[in-house]
């Protein structure tokens, strides 16, 4: 055996030969006769005499090495980027919670940088998704070449990074946020129909340590204010917000993001965009989800993952989903009365569903707009924070008698799914896309896609993949059976405007 499990292996048996224990059972490490390592499962039972002494013992032993594998498999893709390789943000948050802990406890510093892409969306429109995950990527290895290997970096969605660099102080930080961006600048090119297109990078900075009341949550937010500041300052730039400028500094940026919160809603400054979902039986695309968008104040779109966090923490959050209620009622009904009825999946976050005014809405909404044979789905991430989970039900409950449908999104992305799956009445699973992005050449998703939808089918509910985003990937769904297909490869989010009357096909496969 391995050395490590040697002493825990032999302290195993010895209980048992000496009548300590009747049975024993451990996971270990071996080494092959070939010389290559392996995993066996060994369990022993005593076998005693009349007079209950010791007499020998039955011993079996399994090859456990690929359920290892598989399971290692599934711990690195709980923690990492697909497509970067990259701590994902939940690992990145619990990295984080650790070093606030140490800072506070030991003093020992150090500082928070997000780094996001300029322009990024406008290569993703106009050069394709294939040469975006290509920029992605790239940026990624620039990042793992100027930090350290005791850095943690992290994609922490789209074009989202961030880095949590241990032992420096302010200055350091600033400094190593305006290496980065240099690099990124003279790094980050790719090529378009009228030549060469450089990137910039917006950076923003929080350290940890000034203040040592600030939790992992404070410094995060901050180090994302910071760079949102970047980009209002023109972007290719560096901003901080450290322990020194706490809580005045992060206060203010927090509630000036919670005025612009307010004043959207008070102004109609939202909108919202819809990305086709395809019937991957019929190929017909005859409803889409929903995806919001705050209005700027020069007119650019803002993505909600500037500023839904906050709504939450500021209890905006339910206002936020009352709105997204209302126009999808009223979008629904107008396709209902114009006799081209579409299905309309709007997200809802875990505090609405404990909040009895939003369902509220829903019930006022669709008493004044019927919507007949069109639907409305609800859906809920899995990760979401639902506070009462007995409240949760009869909100689901209700909407099922309203004649609305409720989807689990984000499925498969942690351990809750499976909570969920017993406590909450849904009809439909959204299979959370890192289990899409690389299908076809990753075995493991493969395996975890066939079981979602052998667990969906054999409770009677639908199964809807995202982050489609090619033909392979369509192929491999349509053969495992997911009813539904969501992704660039179906359609990107669009304005409202652009919603096609009638049943568009999927493009040829």
């Amino acid at each position: 055996t391995d050395p490590k499990d040697t002493g825990e292996l032999a302290a195993g048996l010895e209980d048992l030969l000496t009548g300590r224990q009747d049975a024993y059972s451990g996971e270990y490490r071996f080494l092959h006769a070939e010389s290559h390592r392996v995993w066996l499962q060994v369990s022993a039972t005593l076998v005693r005499t009349d007079r209950g002494e010791p007499r020998y013992a039955i011993v079996q032993i399994q090859d456990i090495s690929e359920r290892k594998t598989f399971e290692g498999q599934l711990r690195y893709l709980a923690d990492h980027d697909t497509l970067t390789g990259l701590a994902n943000r939940r690992h990145f948050e619990a990295r984080l919670d650790e070093q606030v802990a140490l800072s506070t406890r030991y003093g020992s510093g150090g500082a928070v940088l997000v780094i996001d892409i300029d322009h990024f969306k406008y290569v993703n429109d106009t050069m394709g998704h294939a040469v975006g995950d290509d920029l992605i990527a790239r940026v990624a290895i620039l990042l793992r070449q100027r930090l350290r290997e005791t850095d943690v970096i992290a994609r922490l969605g789209g074009d989202e990074f961030a880095a949590l660099v241990h032992g420096v102080d302010r200055a350091h930080a600033v400094a190593l946020g305006e290496q980065l961006r240099e690099h990124i600048s003279q790094e980050a090119v790719v090529m378009g129909e009228s030549g060469a297109l450089r990137l910039t990078a917006s950076i923003g900075v929080a350290v940890l340590g000034a203040s040592g009341a600030a939790s992992a949550e404070a410094v995060l937010v901050g180090a994302d204010l910071a760079m949102y500041q970047a980009k209002e300052r023109g972007r290719d730039r560096v901003e901080v917000l450290d322990g020194v400028e706490e809580p005045q500094t992060r206060m203010r940026a927090r509630l000036t993001w919670a005025d612009r919160i307010r004043d959207a809603l008070a102004h109609e400054r939202f909108t919202l965009h819809a990305q086709p979902i395809v019937d991957l039986r019929t190929e017909e695309i005859t409803r889409h989800e929903l995806l919001l968008r705050m209005i700027g104040d020069d007119g650019e779109l803002i993505p909600p993952g500037s500023f839904l966090a906050l709504a939450e923490e500021y209890g905006l959050i339910q206002a936020i989903d009352k709105w997204v209620i209302r126009q999808a009622v009223g979008l629904a009904s107008e396709h209902e009365r114009r006799g081209q009825p579409l299905t309309f999946e709007v997200n809802l976050s875990g505090a609405s569903l404990t909040d009895s005014g939003v369902l509220a809405v829903v019930e006022e909404e669709l008493a004044a707009h019927p919507i007949g044979s069109a639907g409305l789905v609800f859906e809920v991430t899995e990760t979401a924070a639902i506070i009462n989970i007995d409240q949760a039900k009869r909100f689901a409950g209700r909407l099922a008698e309203l004649g609305c449908a409720f989807a689990l999104d984000d499925f498969g992305a942690g351990f809750g799914s499976f909570y969920y799956l017993k406590h909450l009445p849904f009809d439909y699973m959204k299979i959370d896309g890192d289990f899409v992005r690389e299908l076809p050449s990753s075995r493991a998703d493969q395996l975890t896609i066939q079981a979602i939808v052998q667990i969906a089918h054999g409770m009677n509910k639908r199964t809807i993949a995202e982050f489609v985003e090619d033909a392979d990937t369509v192929e491999l769904l349509r053969r495992y059976g997911v009813d539904y297909a969501q992704g660039f490869y179906v359609g990107r989010p669009a304005p409202l405007s652009q919603l096609t009357a009638g049943a568009p096909r999927l493009a040829p496969h």
